[in-house]
């Protein structure tokens, strides 16, 4: 029958599949695609890459531990101290201005050209302080980091336009507490609920 001559016939690939066991030791997370781009890089002819597909999952080499790479920007790290009551409850409105001023860390991407010519996606934190009266911004600052350090600068920014002290709301953190307590500011805020 010709299907048992076909058993008989020396298997064509296993140059390749040697050579795909041998990456995978240095790199267990590579896939098809970049597997293929490195058999290409080392001199193999190799027309198709579902061929590379398929010669991974016949030696079940497929990755399993896949981890997003470009996580959002998050610094809630759950209920830390005592929780106030929600005084703004939603309402976004105020006769005066400097009366309520939020705060948000926001991550916005770019690319930048690096030495040898490629681009990389960077990220870029602003840290705006916005009075809720006329949505004017008060004071701001940019950061490669999400670090407290430019929050801080943003907020004595805050602090000395506003020159009139009836709350600045902003994120709980200890060092936000004793420029409270230096600068005489009543509450500060973080997602919506007020802390004393």
């Amino acid at each position: 029958m010709y299907w048992q001559k076909r058993l008989d016939r020396p298997n064509k690939y296993e140059q390749i599949e040697k050579k795909i066991l041998e990456i995978k030791k240095d790199n267990p997370n590579y896939g098809y695609r970049r597997m293929t781009a490195m058999l290409k890089r080392l001199g193999f002819v190799i027309n198709n890459k579902k061929k590379v597909q398929r010669l991974i999952q016949k030696l079940k080499l497929q990755v399993t531990n896949i981890s997003r790479k470009s996580r959002k920007y998050s610094s809630y790290k759950g209920t830390i101290g005592k929780v106030s009551d929600n005084e703004i409850n939603r309402k976004f409105t105020v006769d005066e201005s400097y009366t309520q001023i939020t705060t948000d860390t926001t991550e916005n991407k770019y690319l930048e050209k690096d030495k040898s010519g490629n681009y990389q996606v960077k990220k870029v934190y602003l840290n705006p302080y916005l009075d809720i009266f006329n949505s004017e911004i008060i004071s701001y600052e940019i950061s490669k980091e999400p670090t407290l350090t430019p929050i801080i600068k943003a907020l004595e920014g805050a602090i000395k336009v506003t020159s009139v002290n009836k709350g600045i709301f902003h994120v709980r953190k200890t060092i936000y507490i004793n420029i409270r307590r230096k600068k005489n500011n009543s509450i500060h805020v973080k997602k919506g609920k007020l802390f004393r």
